[in-house]
């Protein structure tokens, strides 16, 4: 059977919708093929790194890529985006897209204060996706 294309999308594809792809990967992986990208990428905050392989997830692979890679070329059971800009900013009609969601999340990058409290943030944020990720796996692979 074939793995169903799930893409993630936020403003700069540097933290949460990369965050989204990997547990996604981890957490369905058997059911489903996960994607992530940006309306206007700027690479991978080493935030992001950090705080997934705290966790055990290697970002190996990963790099920031823009929306543009995948609209019209690639079929998308789901795009899900994750942040209120990529939200209002990302096409209604978007070519190739059976069902559009949003999973609002605070931006990590916006953190204020001293390194380990912006990287509280992100671990807040991590923490937050993987829950919903698999909350998500379960529910669709319950009504499956």
């Amino acid at each position: 059977m074939p793995k169903v294309n799930v893409l993630f999308l936020c403003t700069a594809n540097a933290a949460r919708s990369q965050m989204a792809e990997a547990f996604l990967r981890k957490y369905g992986g058997d059911t489903f093929k996960a994607f992530s990208a940006g309306l206007r990428p700027r690479g991978i905050h080493p935030f992001t790194i950090q705080v997934m392989e705290e966790v055990g997830v290697s970002m190996e692979g990963h790099f920031a890529k823009p929306f543009s890679d995948y609209m019209g070329k690639e079929r998308f059971a789901y795009l899900i985006t994750v942040c209120a800009i990529a939200e209002e900013e990302c096409p209604k009609a978007f070519p190739g897209v059976a069902l559009r969601m949003h999973w609002p999340f605070d931006d990590p990058l916006e953190a204020k204060g001293d390194e380990e409290e912006r990287l509280q943030k992100f671990r807040d944020v991590r923490d937050q996706i993987e829950q919903r990720i698999k909350e998500w796996v379960a529910e669709k692979q319950n009504s499956a």
